[in-house]
C-alpha cells in the first residue's frame, strides 16, 4: 500500500496546530510541570525528607504521576479523532479529497502524538533543568530523559487506543465513556485483578506467567521499564521479587511499547477501512 506522506503531513500539521492554537499544548505542560515540580520536591516525604532527594527517587515518584495522568491526557485526546469529525459532517468531505482513510488516521495519530509529545518535553523538560543545577551527570540526565520517553510512549499508546476507540464507537458519547472505561481498566483495575488472582490462587499463577500478563498493559510496561532501571527504584516499588531479570531488558520492553502503539492502530486502520 502507497502512502502519500503529503497528506499524511498535512493532516498532522493541522492537527497539531489546532492544538496550540487552542492553548491545548500551553495547559497540559503547566499541568505537568506543576505536578512534576511538586512530586520531585514532596516525593520523598513518606521517608521523611523534602527537596530534591536524588535521580532515582526523583523518577520513582514521578513514575506514579506519569502511569495516573499521561493515560488519561491521551485518551481524553483522542476519543474523538475520528467520531468527533463524523458527528460535525466533516469526515465526508475530507473522504472526498485526493486521501486514502489510513492517511487520514496515521495523519491525526502524528499530528496528535506531536501534540502529546511537545507538552509532555516542555512539562517534564523544566523538572530535568532543575535536576541538572543539582549537579546532575550527564549519564543521570541520559537517565531522566530516558524516563521523559518512555512516558512519551506510553502516552501514544493510549492515544493509539483512543484512536481505535473513537473508530468503533458511533458517537463521541459513547467514545468518551469508552475512554474513560480504558482508563480504569488498564491504570486502576488491570493490576488489583492480577494481585487478586496471585493472592487467591496462593500464588500458583506466578513466575513468568505473571510477568507475561504485566505485559499485557502499557501502564505496566512503562512502571517496570522505569523501575529496573535502578535498585533503589525496585525496592521502592517491590516488583524486584515477582518480574524476573531476563524480561527487563530496556530494549525488549520498549519494542513491547511500540507493539501497543502499533497493534491498536492496525485495528483502527482495519476497521476505519
Amino acid at each position: 500500500m502507497r502512502i502519500d506522506l503529503r497528506q499524511v503531513t498535512t493532516i498532522a500539521a493541522k492537527e497539531f496546530w489546532d492544538r496550540i492554537r487552542n492553548r491545548w499544548v500551553l495547559v497540559t505542560a503547566i499541568v505537568f510541570a506543576a505536578f512534576a515540580l511538586t512530586i520531585t520536591y514532596f516525593g520523598a516525604a513518606q521517608q521523611g525528607g523534602v527537596g530534591f532527594m536524588g535521580l532515582e527517587v526523583t523518577i520513582a515518584s514521578l513514575v506514579s504521576l506519569v502511569i495516573y495522568l499521561v493515560p488519561l491526557i491521551a485518551l481524553i485526546l483522542g476519543f474523538d479523532a475520528i467520531v468527533g469529525e463524523r458527528e460535525r459532517g466533516s469526515l465526508d468531505l475530507l473522504l472526498s479529497m485526493p486521501i486514502t482513510r489510513f492517511e487520514l488516521l496515521l495523519g491525526k495519530f502524528a499530528g496528535l502524538s506531536a501534540a502529546l509529545a511537545f507538552s509532555t518535553l516542555a512539562g517534564f523538560g523544566l523538572v530535568g533543568i532543575l535536576l541538572s543545577y543539582q549537579q546532575l551527570d550527564l549519564p543521570g540526565l541520559y537517565h531522566y530523559f530516558g524516563f521523559v520517553l518512555s512516558a512519551i510512549l506510553m502516552g501514544m499508546a493510549f492515544l493509539s487506543i483512543a484512536v481505535l476507540t473513537s473508530v468503533v464507537a458511533t458517537d463521541r458519547a459513547r467514545a468518551s465513556g469508552a475512554a474513560i472505561g480504558v482508563w480504569f481498566f488498564f491504570v486502576l483495575v488491570y493490576d488489583l485483578v492480577l494481585l487478586g488472582v496471585l493472592v487467591g490462587t496462593g500464588g500458583a499463577i506466578g513466575g513468568n506467567a505473571f510477568s507475561f500478563l504485566l505485559l499485557l498493559n502499557p501502564a505496566d510496561v512503562f512502571r517496570i521499564l522505569n523501575v529496573f532501571s535502578s535498585e533503589q527504584a525496585r525496592m521502592f516499588y517491590g516488583l524486584a521479587t515477582v518480574f524476573p531479570q531476563t524480561l527487563s531488558d530496556p530494549w525488549f520492553l520498549g519494542s513491547i511499547m511500540v507493539f501497543w502503539i502499533a497493534a491498536p492502530l492496525g485495528l483502527a486502520a482495519w476497521r476505519f477501512k
